[in-house]
């Protein structure tokens, strides 16, 4: 299963010490090279840095795809290399998680996920435990609301 990871999904998952759930739930992770600039951006936590600095082999990073952004002009430009690039590697799954991105990537007929969907997908795998992982994510600056992340406990934390 091929994934395309924008930057969210990517930062927060180092920052709670589970990056190498991605090479376990999917064959390939791709990035476009203007998501690992955003991850390398002085602004990021210095982990998220680091991580960007040194990728593991199982990242593959790939140029930012030449096309029309015609209805992604709000975007920004990671959010829409990694729909460019999702729909010209035909990935099976984008994972995106800003509200405005997800949109444009559905209405491109994208199957979308997000970072509390990953981890909901690898604790259904018993690839981690999802309440200590949420706790963490709590910890950080992810911004979801009590309820996403109740509702997400409720339907992947109990397997």
């Amino acid at each position: 299963m091929i994934a395309v990871a924008d930057a969210s999904p990517l930062c927060y998952l180092v920052l709670i010490g589970e990056i190498d759930l991605l090479p376990q739930c999917f064959s390939q992770v791709l990035v476009p090279q203007a998501v690992i600039t955003e991850l390398l951006h002085y602004d990021a936590p210095a982990a998220v840095r680091e991580w960007a600095s040194n990728l593991p082999a199982w990242v593959c990073v790939k140029e930012n795809p030449l096309s029309a952004t015609t209805g992604m002009e709000k975007l920004q430009a990671g959010e829409q290399a990694t729909i460019l690039l999702a729909e010209c590697m035909k990935a099976d799954v984008i994972l995106l998680d800003e509200k405005a991105a997800r949109r444009v990537a559905a209405g491109r007929g994208l199957r979308v996920t997000g970072l509390l969907g990953v981890l909901g997908e690898a604790a259904t795998r018993g690839l981690v435990e999802l309440a200590p992982a949420i706790d963490r994510l709590r910890t950080t600056s992810f911004r979801a609301s009590p309820a996403l992340l109740k509702a997400t406990l409720d339907r992947f934390g109990s397997r």
